[in-house]
């Protein structure tokens, strides 16, 4: 597998396989909305955008980076969801990278987002496919983003199959510069288990897909089957 990185500005064609990575916290914040029940996501392009959506949907559910604000019933906290029944419900989210970064993709044949917490049910997903090059959309500062690349060199190896130790690839995210905004505070809509919730490698079993549904972005949690014998890696 030919993988590329890539930070959002870099993106100059479609890719034909993207991997949009946010660990913190947009999309470790999709599993945890998929995990406590939602159908799906819509990936807003701008606040006015997800607001417009909300309004337009009353029994719809939006949230946003930062701190709370009218029109929005949660921000784009780990911590914060673990307590929400969302069963059943759709979500609109709106981020500083990981939306724009999906958003950004939104034309490519097939569109993953990831964090650690989806990792290998990501790679796995990649292996099925046997997609000959993909892009990993590193969307956390321009690119730069260390906790973003380490996650998509994690995947990247895993989507090859081969024996990945991850200890390596979570340091590098636990000393991230978004870890260390979000452990002291300098972030604001932020619960103190956020960064050790976006840590937790292969939380959840599904892998996430994006795809355009009647004009909307709409991201879905994608299940796989259960691993045996010698499918286990």
């Amino acid at each position: 597998m030919d993988a590329h990185f890539l930070g959002i500005p870099e993106l100059a064609e479609t890719p034909s396989v993207a991997v949009v990575i946010d660990v913190m916290r947009a999309f470790t914040v999709a599993a945890w909305v998929f995990a406590q029940g939602a159908e799906k996501i819509v990936l807003a392009e701008s606040l006015d955008d997800a607001l417009a959506l909300r309004a337009a949907h009353p029994d719809w559910t939006a949230l946003k980076d930062g701190p709370p604000a009218p029109g929005f019933d949660m921000v784009n906290s780990p911590g914060m969801l673990r307590s929400v029944n969302l069963r059943g419900r759709t979500v609109v989210q709106k981020t500083t990278a990981g939306t724009v970064g999906a958003l950004a993709v939104k034309d490519a044949p097939l569109v993953l987002c990831a964090g650690f917490v989806v990792a290998e049910a990501t790679a796995r997903l990649l292996r099925a496919r046997a997609s000959d090059s993909v892009t990993f959309v590193v969307t956390g500062e321009d690119g730069q983003a260390d906790e973003d690349l380490a996650c998509a060199q994690y995947i990247a190896r895993r989507a090859t199959g081969a024996a990945t130790d991850p200890a390596e690839f979570l340091h590098r995210a636990a000393e991230s510069r978004a870890a260390t905004e979000l452990t002291e505070g300098v972030r604001q809509g932020v619960h103190p288990d956020d960064v050790a919730l976006c840590l937790e490698l292969d939380r959840f079993p599904f892998a996430m897909t994006a795809s355009p549904e009647d004009s909307l972005m709409v991201l879905r949690p994608h299940a796989l089957p259960p691993l045996t014998g010698d499918a286990l890696i």
